[in-house]
């Protein structure tokens, strides 16, 4: 039987007190510290305790493009408009390289948008293109 002690293991408890806990109440124990510490919520926002992969930029982007595909496929055609901005600021990106990020996402439109093409795929292609982009590779690790 497996237990989580929060998303992706992070936390307090999985993170430094019971980081090779195998028994279930070890797990529980650790969920228990991680609720109780109230440092979980902060551990996985700011990626001090191992949570960069729970939360995040990257998490809140695929939700924006999932809530906001249509109006994004729009943009991103054109290389800008509202909603692509508000991607861009979802995912952190500075105002020195939203052009880069317009451009990017313009140049990308097929891959992103094509017509099977869901929120994960769209994201999926969209992180592709900005690691291989000098000015952006920063924000997708």
């Amino acid at each position: 039987m497996a237990f989580a002690a929060g998303p992706a293991g992070c936390g307090l408890g999985t993170a430094v007190v019971f980081k090779d806990a195998s028994q279930w109440y070890e797990h529980v124990l650790a969920a228990t510290t991680n609720g109780t510490s109230g440092n979980q919520t902060f551990g996985m926002t700011s990626g001090t305790l191992g949570c960069e992969a729970a939360n995040g930029p990257l998490a809140d982007a695929q939700l924006f493009i999932d809530q906001n595909m249509d109006q994004l496929a729009v943009d991103a055609a054109k290389g800008q408009g509202e909603t692509l901005a508000a991607l861009a600021e979802v995912m952190g990106v500075e105002a020195a390289d939203s052009a880069a990020f317009n451009r990017t996402v313009q140049s990308n439109f097929d891959s992103m948008f094509n017509a099977d093409a869901t929120s994960e795929v769209a994201l999926e292609s969209l992180k592709t293109a900005m690691a291989k982009d000098v000015e952006l590779k920063k924000y997708v690790g």
